[in-house]
């Protein structure tokens, strides 16, 4: 089945796929981007909406359990150990699911991921390492019911996760598994490359990038040479403006809290984070117990004063004024710092999720503020008002436009 090249033009569009198949007009109803209903949907995937008060759930979504997680044999190859590329190849070898919808990589460039449906488990070595950039993956999703698989998983980013759970009763799987992955920001694969320019003279020869938790980021070259590098140390300053999309600036699920089981980085410090939100993530966490060193989380340093100051930084680049950059001595300094003194493990990833609300309110007033009161969701204004920011009137819901 062939793929639709282009797709319709979409405001506000990571392109998800939807817009590729059969009734693109879906998008109306499918879109996190148009007017998202994450209540409706937590209670469609996990049997009921995050608890809001006096919860961690207000920063993570609905969840049973988390912890710290590595495979004991990593994966060659794979991001982190592997943990996600694993599952999924234990998915296909016990027949629990026909085909895995998931991401592999451009052969003319490894960096640009395009949507596969896998189903042979030793297919999924093709998908391992992290890819950047746009790919229609719920267009596969509707390819493979078409195919006539029943039992499927997907491997997707909260926009594509949205809308596979929005679209997830019309395409009628007998099972559907979605494995998430908390979303860094994405960007255009063309975009990645000028970034990986301005880490090193020889990009063509980076085979591995990770942002970590410890404010570093890990680069691995072909010739198995490794380099860490702070965060504060980064040039994202040489980067234009538009490097990351809007949609990556006003999106509100960071965390991916629609997906059965969420694998990232955020509170691992150090390992993978594991976030299982229903019983469907029970069992899949269970498929690899024997494979898995599991520890609990931890929590250290303080997310507030770092918070503030990106927002400080969000309302300056918000307002089309230059960021100054940090002397060069003083990078130092707060490279040494951050990861000792700094947010650490889930107050890290506190940190990340408040970070990503106060940039969504911000950039959203900026260029779409028709479009606060539909996509702004009200645990997103929780989150935010330690920091002072408060709903206008025109920007929620009255309570007869909530149901």
């Amino acid at each position: 089945m062939e793929s639709i090249e282009v797709a319709p033009f979409r405001d506000l569009c990571t392109d998800c796929g939807v817009s590729r198949t059969t009734q693109p007009k879906r998008c109306a109803t499918a879109c996190q981007f148009i007017q998202p209903n994450y209540p409706k949907f937590e209670a469609l995937a996990h049997g009921r909406e995050r608890i809001e008060d006096s919860s961690d759930e207000i920063f993570f979504g609905p969840y049973l359990e988390m912890f710290r997680a590595r495979l004991k044999t990593p994966l060659k190859g794979a991001q982190w150990t592997g943990i996600i590329t694993r599952l999924c190849e234990v998915l296909l070898e016990q027949g629990l699911v026909e085909a895995v919808i998931t991401m592999s990589s451009d052969p003319d460039d490894r960096w640009k991921p395009v949507p596969v449906i896998v189903t042979r488990s030793e297919d999924m070595a093709q998908c391992r390492g992290m890819k950047m950039g746009y790919a229609p993956i719920i267009q596969y999703l509707e390819q493979a019911k078409e195919m006539g698989y029943k039992k499927v998983a997907m491997v997707g980013i909260p926009c594509q996760v949205y809308a596979a759970r929005a679209l997830e009763q019309e395409f009628g799987f007998e099972k559907l598994l979605i494995i998430g992955s908390p979303c860094s920001d994405n960007t255009s694969t063309e975009n990645f490359h000028q970034f990986l320019g301005l880490l090193s003279e020889k990009p063509e020869t980076i085979s591995y990038l990770e942002f970590r938790a410890d404010y570093h980021v890990e680069i691995r070259f072909e010739n198995g040479q490794k380099q860490e590098i702070p965060f504060l140390k980064l040039p994202l300053s040489n980067l234009p403006a538009d490097f990351f999309p809007t949609t990556c600036k006003t999106c509100v699920d960071y965390v991916n809290a629609l997906s059965d089981i969420t694998v990232g980085y955020m509170a691992g410090t150090g390992e993978q984070w594991i976030i299982v939100r229903n019983t469907k993530g029970q069992g899949l966490a269970r498929l690899l117990a024997q494979e898995l060193i599991l520890e609990p989380v931890s929590s250290a340093g303080n997310r507030l004063s770092p918070v503030k100051g990106f927002m400080k930084n969000v309302e300056l680049a918000a307002g089309g004024l230059p960021l100054q950059r940090m002397p060069n001595f003083l990078r130092g300094i707060f490279a040494w710092v951050m990861p000792r003194f700094g947010p650490r493990g889930l107050e890290f990833a506190k940190a990340r999720i408040e970070m990503k609300a106060i940039e969504s309110v911000i950039h959203l007033r900026q260029v779409a503020p028709h479009k606060m009161k539909n996509m702004v969701p009200p645990h997103i204004w929780k989150l935010v008002r330690t920091y002072g920011l408060k709903p206008q009137f025109d920007e929620i819901k009255s309570s007869r436009e909530s149901t």
